[in-house]
């Protein structure tokens, strides 16, 4: 198998690690659709220090995807990991409600403006940063312009770090 420009041409294998907007890391975590199985996933994170930031649930006759975010993403990755749930993750804008009449419109109308597709959104279950701010998770098709966007127009946009505050 050859990967162009000679077998002796170094690989580039650049990942997403060094990325530089504001995400936060979701866990999207398949279960099966059966009693209990949601209580059991919780469970898990209710039992340590680490809290349920967000969830919700995409569900199926078969099986059920949960969209969690943990309060800190380490610590969430041991906790499935352990667990031995089958999951994925992805990244999100998680960007503080605006103090306005209409704040979803205002930031979706702000993605629109930029010729963002928004993919889904849903609300935090606690508030943000060290003031406790409202805030929505935006999964987008394209992180950076999002971002860049909605830094432009002044919207603020949380991290991880804030998750834990």
């Amino acid at each position: 198998m050859s990967f162009g420009e000679g077998d002796d041409a170094p690989v580039d294998f650049d990942t997403a690690k060094g990325r530089d907007w504001p995400s936060v890391r979701q866990f999207n975590v398949f279960l099966a659709n059966r009693m209990g199985a949601l209580l059991d996933l919780v469970r898990r994170f209710e039992q340590t220090d680490i809290r349920v930031v967000s969830l919700t649930v995409v569900e199926t006759a078969d099986c059920a995807i949960i969209r969690l975010v943990p309060s800190h993403y380490e610590r969430g990755y041991e906790i499935l990991t352990d667990a031995k749930f089958a999951f994925t993750e992805s990244d999100l804008l998680v960007v503080k409600l605006p103090d306005d009449d209409r704040p979803l419109l205002t930031i979706t109308k702000a993605l629109l403006s930029a010729e963002i597709d928004i993919c889904y959104m849903y609300p935090l279950l606690i508030g943000v940063g060290p003031l406790g701010n409202t805030a929505i998770a935006v999964y987008v098709d394209d992180f950076e312009t999002a971002a860049a966007a909605l830094e432009a127009q002044g919207f603020t946009l949380f991290t991880e770090s804030d998750l834990s505050e």
